[in-house]
């Protein structure tokens, strides 16, 4: 169930970095705009956040990432923690998006459920073995 837990920690990376691609790189495009909704005035106005915490999402992928590296290269421990570390943040920052912004729900879940199965396959896998 680790394993399970590793690759989803993964897949929760992949989100993130996408995340951070359209937070960070291509805000202004069309597409960005669309996902969050913003106009190309907003957008420009909110650039510099934006490019900001697109990249505390590259962090967070890269710290689940990384754990999986590790892991892969028989530090467990160090692996795991790096893991849990970077889905717990995700799924925090989820929970505050969630909580804060009732419209952004959606976003929220989706930023949020596949950390959310990360950790519980982890501690399941710590759970049992």
């Amino acid at each position: 169930m680790i394993v399970v837990g590793l690759i989803l920690a993964v897949l929760a990376g992949l989100i993130h970095v996408y995340i951070f691609w359209l937070e960070s790189v291509a805000w202004t495009s069309t597409r960005a705009r669309a996902v969050f909704g913003m106009t190309a005035a907003q957008a420009e106005q909110t650039r510099q956040l934006a490019f900001n915490q697109g990249f505390y999402n590259l962090f967070l992928a890269v710290a689940a990432c990384a754990g999986i590296v590790v892991w892969v290269f028989g530090a467990q421990t160090v692996g795991v923690t790096l893991a849990f570390t970077g889905t717990a943040m995700m799924l925090a920052a989820s929970l505050v998006l969630f909580s804060s912004a009732p419209d952004k729900r959606s976003a929220a879940t989706t930023q949020g459920l596949v950390p959310l199965l990360a950790i519980v396959a982890l501690i399941v896998g710590l759970a049992v073995a």
